[in-house]
């Protein structure tokens, strides 16, 4: 059974929790929180026409629309210091074999400088199967050691499988099913900031869950999709038994499709753009996130799901913030 979430005690941890959350908290009473309205939160990032990330704005630079009408803007802020919990899913079926050592040494670098006193991680990794290596943790030590049982994942069933329960046993790489657990299971009870961080080459050839409901599930998680797009060429040209048709522009594509629509980006690793330059950049975007929320003029948990759009005053500048919400209760 996987863990739940804490239960909030702090007003501004609220504001980031879920779709739905309280803005109108009474805590005069033996510290209970009483919910009064319900908000859609949504988490925003903004660039310059240079790509740099834009960190002083208010809250007159936005506009916020939900099904095309424009929403108030009831609360905005620039928030760093939200609680946050990071999933990194790593990619270790057979055509990212010579990748693993690289990607073991940049996460653990990752994990060191990004980790803060409210802030934690997990990690799982998929191939054939998806395996939680290690719980939602604080401790750099802890997560070192989880990368360090990063291994290639190429057979039925996987070897000592994982507390993370693996959605079918076909050959292949899942990686929507590996999406779908981290959102579904790990992170729709958390409180705060959320984000999945996944690598991989894009391909999947085994998931029984298909990419539009990983993309559902991180949006009902309130979770951000950034996706490192890691391929090791030389296994596809060198032979070897993988499909050259699945990667290139294929692999991008669906990595970019859940980026967008989650709010978070692809990042390509290339000579110009190294595995540990991207992880940096991912660090930066997370402390430079701004929280808007507004009063849903639908109140009804009926499960639909709404546009949401964000325009910025300033034409030159760009905003990644995701495309929509799901109308479901929350777990308290």
């Amino acid at each position: 059974m996987l863990r739940k979430a804490p239960t909030a005690t702090l007003a501004t941890a609220l504001l980031c929790a879920a779709p739905f959350l309280a803005a109108q908290i009474d805590t005069n009473k033996d510290d209970v929180i009483k919910v009064d309205v319900d908000l859609v939160n949504v988490l925003a990032s903004v660039r310059n026409k240079n790509g740099a990330l834009v960190g002083n704005l208010n809250k007159d630079d936005f506009k916020i629309f939900e099904d095309g009408k424009e929403q108030p803007i009831k609360n905005f802020t620039r928030e760093t210091d939200l609680p946050l919990t990071i999933g990194l899913l790593v990619d270790t079926s057979g055509s990212q074999e010579r990748l693993i050592d690289i990607e073991r040494r940049a996460a653990d670098q990752f994990f060191s400088k990004v980790l803060r006193p409210k802030y934690e991680a997990f990690l799982i990794q998929f191939g054939t199967d998806a395996e939680l290596l290690q719980d939602s943790t604080n401790s750099p030590r802890l997560l070192r050691e989880a990368l360090n049982k990063l291994r290639l994942s190429v057979q039925i069933g996987g070897l000592h499988p994982g507390p993370v329960p693996t959605m079918q046993n076909q050959a292949g790489t899942v990686l929507y099913d590996a999406v779908y657990l981290a959102a579904n299971d790990r992170l729709r009870g958390e409180v705060g900031r959320k984000a999945i961080v996944v690598i991989t080459d894009g391909v999947d050839e085994g998931s029984k869950l298909t990419r539009d409901k990983s993309i559902e599930a991180a949006q009902k998680a309130d979770s951000i999709i950034y996706s490192i797009y890691y391929v090791d060429r030389g296994i596809y040209r060198g032979g070897g038994g993988f499909n050259t048709m699945s990667i290139g522009p294929n692999g991008e594509g669906e990595l970019r499709k859940m980026s967008s629509e989650t709010g978070g980006q692809v990042f390509p690793v290339s000579n110009r753009l190294t595995l540990d330059e991207i992880f940096r950049e991912i660090q930066e975007e997370m402390r430079s996130q701004y929280v808007i929320t507004y009063t849903p003029p639908n109140p009804k948990k009926d499960g639909s799901y709404h546009k949401v759009e964000i325009r910025m005053a300033n034409k030159d500048l760009k905003v990644q913030a995701r495309k929509g919400y799901y109308a479901v209760e929350q777990e308290r």
